[in-house]
């Protein structure tokens, strides 16, 4: 549904993205991500068709976004970072005034329907620039998804809800994403990890992981932390481990220790098994990855 091949923009000899490439199926969910800079909202305002690229080939469900732009545009739903709106309209007016530009068939009843997806329906007859931060943004959403499109592209799509409001929206994309495909970008990574099946993170204009969700931690050497608390020494002998790369205690009430051991494998059952052999106590055994924030870290690190 969507096809990026070495896809460059440059403004007055910067290059904002340089040289990208990836592929979005039908149904996919991915957030792109990177920090304010990297190129994310570069890149979607040339999908979408607001900025043509400098170099590079962009597709939007078969279709080249240069030769055929209004065939792309029919496909997308695109909500922008900045979410313009006329504000002197109420939402109910906005909505039909895009809704007959796309030529939407039952006009008032799909504003209905996504009225009510979205939570906007108390707002619908109000001036917009009366209507909080919130319902200004979920108006926005609300002229994404209005026609229907088969490609939702989202900048930043929960800005200024509030977590109840966060949570809907989060799963209204989900639901959406059954059937749609989806790129999103967001600033809050554990919303990515939420709602995406995959992630593409973007740091000075080029891409640096493309990854499935439940694989990120791979890109970080597949390295994974084990919590044990046991009550014994503070002078362990680890050696008989081979695979732990690092071992620190990192917590400790008299005398049970919380050690953080990493290794590139799940190294649980050893250590079972010395504190059994040695007479100590085990308290507690943990394993986890890296998270999404940490990698990110790892990844856009100046």
């Amino acid at each position: 549904m969507i096809e990026v091949r070495n896809l460059t923009k440059a403004y007055d000899g910067f290059i904002a993205v340089n040289n990208i490439s990836f592929k979005l199926e039908k149904g996919e969910i991915v957030a792109f991500l990177g920090p304010n800079g990297a190129g994310k909202t570069t890149t979607l305002r040339v999908l979408t068709g607001y900025f043509p690229p400098t170099s590079g080939y962009c597709e939007i469900g078969g279709y080249n976004i240069l030769e055929h732009p209004l065939e792309v545009k029919k496909l997308i739903g695109y909500l922008p970072e900045t979410n313009p709106l006329y504000e002197e309209m109420t939402p109910r007016e906005y909505l039909s005034f895009l809704g007959n530009i796309h030529g939407i068939k039952r006009l008032s009843h799909r504003i209905d329907e996504v009225s009510e997806q979205l939570g906007i329906r108390d707002v619908l007859d109000r001036p917009i620039r009366e209507i909080s931060r919130g319902y200004k943004r979920r108006v926005g959403l609300a002229q994404a998804i209005l026609h229907d499109p088969p490609i939702l592209i989202l900048d930043e799509p929960t800005e200024g809800l509030d977590p109840i409001q966060s949570i809907q929206v989060r799963e209204l994309i989900k639901e959406l994403g059954k059937e749609k495909t989806i790129l999103l970008s967001t600033h809050i990574l554990p919303e990515a990890e939420t709602i995406a099946k995959r992630i593409i993170i973007i740091h000075k204009g080029e891409i640096v992981a493309d990854t499935p969700r439940d694989k990120l931690h791979e890109i970080s050497g597949g390295e994974t932390i084990i919590y044990a608390e046991i009550e014994g020494p503070t002078d362990i002998d680890w050696s008989g481990i081979p695979d732990i790369i690092d071992a620190k205690i990192v917590k400790s009430i008299e005398s049970r220790h919380v050690w953080e051991l990493k290794s590139h494998t799940d190294i649980r059952p050893q250590i079972f098994k010395l504190v059994k052999d040695r007479g100590w106590t085990l308290w507690g055994l943990e394993s986890k990855h890296l998270s999404l924030e940490e990698i990110f870290a790892q990844l856009t690190r100046e």
